[in-house]
């Protein structure tokens, strides 16, 4: 099986008004017996999983959405690519695609540059990201559309982004001073003149495990403007972790020190699924349930030194985060 595309090409499964869907490759036989199951319609909502950059991980997530019947999107980041390499990221996802016989997209996040957009789909992602959001509106439009075109002519599709996500995520390194909300209007004009297939918007989100100070705050209004400027655009949220309580506490408990860590509650990413968003970026939450699982396996077992021992759990604790989100959060279970 290929490895599926991501974005204008893509299908609705579920019922977007409950947040229920999610995006999937239509270039395969059983993708298509689901798009006359469900009776869908056009355009794309809602799921991403990070985490890619090693088996473990990509075990995890792939034996969740087999257990649960649901697509996935596997996304790597430019530090994953300069971690893992980029052909082994590949031979990976092509492994998982044979051993689970799943819709799998491979994307690119936050590729800050025209060349590295180019290597991954010269080197067979069917998604990437061109982030150019550091760059002012003119400089971000003409990169964009450069990787667009370039996307385009070999069938891969493109997200971008407009507006400024604080926190720290790899090498997207973004300061509270520096973060801006997007602008509706600016929102529309740049997909006009980029021709980009999805994007990331600023709405108060941001990377990383202390996404709030305060209250947890997301500007719906915002969405809704831009979803009335872009009606049926897939609009992506970025830094969507919700730092799940539990496992935060369990980090600390086994010797680690994340105090104060917060996240997006599950129930502003279900409304904001149920508006224009149509991708929803999950990593930090899988990161915690596995560095978790490691610390509470090693402090319990001081002598143990097999690696397969606690990557073992971990890979299970991965696997039971993205179930989680695939079956309370995204609604994604048994719609192949």
């Amino acid at each position: 099986m290929p490895l599926g595309p991501l974005g204008t090409n893509c299908y609705v499964i579920g019922d977007k008004e409950q947040g229920e869907a999610f995006i999937i490759d239509p270039a395969t036989t059983e993708v298509l017996e689901a798009l006359k199951k469900h009776n869908v319609k056009p355009k794309a909502v809602l799921l991403t999983h990070g985490h890619g950059d090693h088996i473990g991980g990509v075990q995890g997530i792939v034996d969740a959405a087999k257990e649960e019947q649901s697509p996935l999107i596997l996304q790597v980041s430019a530090g994953a690519r300069k971690y893992a390499k980029h052909i082994y990221l590949v031979k990976l996802v092509e492994a998982a695609l044979e051993d689970s016989n799943l819709p799998i997209a491979l994307h690119l996040d936050h590729g800050d540059s025209f060349e590295i957009c180019k290597d991954c789909v010269d080197g067979g992602f069917t998604s990437v990201m061109i982030d150019a959001s550091h760059h002012d509106f003119d400089e971000n439009v003409k990169i964009t559309k450069q990787v667009v075109e370039y996307a385009h002519a070999h069938g891969v599709v493109v997200e971008a982004e407009l507006g400024r996500l604080a926190g720290v995520e790899d090498d997207v390194n973004v300061s509270d001073a520096d973060a801006r909300f997007t602008d509706p209007e600016q929102a529309a004009e740049f997909v006009h003149l980029t021709g980009v297939d999805s994007l990331a918007i600023a709405i108060g989100t941001s990377h990383g495990a202390y996404k709030f100070k305060g209250n947890p705050y997301l500007d719906f209004d915002r969405l809704k403007k831009v979803g009335e400027l872009l009606p049926n655009f897939p609009i992506v949220l970025h830094g969507a972790s919700s730092v799940l309580p539990e496992f935060v506490a369990k980090c600390n408990e086994f010797g680690g020190n994340i105090p104060g860590a917060q996240g997006v509650p599950e129930e502003m990413l279900r409304k904001a699924a149920q508006m224009a968003v149509c991708k929803i970026n999950i990593d930090t939450d899988l990161r915690l349930a596995m560095t978790a699982s490691v610390r509470e396996y090693l402090a319990q077992n001081p002598s143990e030194f097999d690696p397969r021992k606690y990557l073992g759990p971990a890979r299970d604790a991965i696997k039971g985060m993205v179930a989680h989100k695939i079956k309370n959060v995204l609604g994604s279970s048994n719609k192949l």
